[in-house]
């Protein structure tokens, strides 16, 4: 009834956690049930440690949060011999995240999970809107990200899925860019970047600076470049940005996601993501609905509007 694919990867439903705010599995465990969700994202991890932005780096605001954390981790020698196995046998595919900053960085990345058992797929974080001061250089432009998945697809077989930006004008010709590169899938969207203020002391309320901005305020934005992905590939799309429940969930179907992300609701609700898994089979149940592809792509009347049709 819940089942989907991505690629290679089989999942028992479409309900996953967003890379960056579930850490690396094992914190989580004591309030989750890995068991009843589809998959499980794990915080980016890079060639080398980072030590990530000074504090403050983070901030709520009304129906959201800024973040500016840059990528904070030990490295992929400490992640692999530390982090990844605490969640071997857990029961749920484990898709690790990588980032780096030159397409060969990328590439290196991939290819030490290659042969990684409980690493199930990899996502590729080419949008990470708080390093680079911002400048997105492999999701701002088809080019960039088509180096990227293009190398990391030469580096690995594993399933591979492309973790858009929502800060470009047109997602679409990106989107169709990973696919072209050899992605099994595109992730719509990392977080949208954005601005605090604190006027009376005249500074931006991040160290950073600029951050990124998640959470239910940008559920309407991502929901429009899902379905703009949605209609120029033939890969699945998941869905990121907002989801708080089942609800939520079915939208994102609808508009064409195979999958979704469950990110800043992690925080506001340590279970909510096993809860909302098992709320949409429920869900689907009351409404006559016989599996969750049914709904996949079904969303009429929206037409082109102010974007890209």
């Amino acid at each position: 009834m819940l089942d989907v694919a991505i690629g290679a990867l089989r999942l028992r439903n479409p309900v996953l956690v967003a890379s960056g705010t579930f850490g690396h599995g094992d914190e989580l465990r004591p309030f989750v049930d890995f068991g009843a969700l589809g998959a499980i994202v794990l915080k980016t991890v890079t060639l080398a440690p980072r030590a990530g932005h000074r504090p403050p780096r983070l901030f709520e605001t009304p129906s959201g949060m800024l973040n500016a954390i840059g990528l904070e981790n030990r490295g992929v020698d400490h992640f692999l011999e530390h982090e990844l196995p605490t969640l071997e046998g857990c029961g749920t595919p484990i898709v690790v995240n990588i980032g780096g900053e030159t397409p060969e960085e990328f590439a290196e990345l991939a290819a030490r999970f290659d042969s990684v058992g409980a690493a199930a797929a990899i996502e590729i974080n080419l949008s990470c809107p708080n390093i680079q001061g911002g400048s997105l250089p492999f999701s701002s432009n088809a080019q960039g990200c088509e180096a990227v998945v293009r190398g990391v697809r030469a580096a690995t077989t594993k399933p591979l899925l492309a973790k858009l930006s929502p800060n470009v004008t047109r997602i679409a010709e990106i989107a169709r860019a990973a696919e072209g590169a050899g992605a099994d899938a595109v992730t719509a969207v990392n977080t949208l970047l954005g601005l605090a203020v604190d006027w009376r002391a005249r500074r931006p309320r991040l160290a950073a600076g600029l951050g990124g901005l998640s959470g239910p305020a940008i559920k309407p934005v991502a929901l429009r470049m899902v379905f703009e992905c949605a209609r120029a590939v033939r890969i699945p799309v998941v869905g990121c940005g907002g989801v708080s429940s089942a609800e939520d969930v079915c939208e994102f179907l609808v508009a064409g996601a195979t999958a979704v992300q469950i990110g800043t609701w992690n925080y506001v609700d340590p279970g909510g993501a096993s809860r909302i898994a098992r709320d949409l089979a429920a869900l689907l149940q009351r409404e006559g609905v016989g599996r969750a592809l049914d709904l996949v792509g079904s969303l009429r009347g929206a037409g082109g509007g102010a974007g890209e049709g």
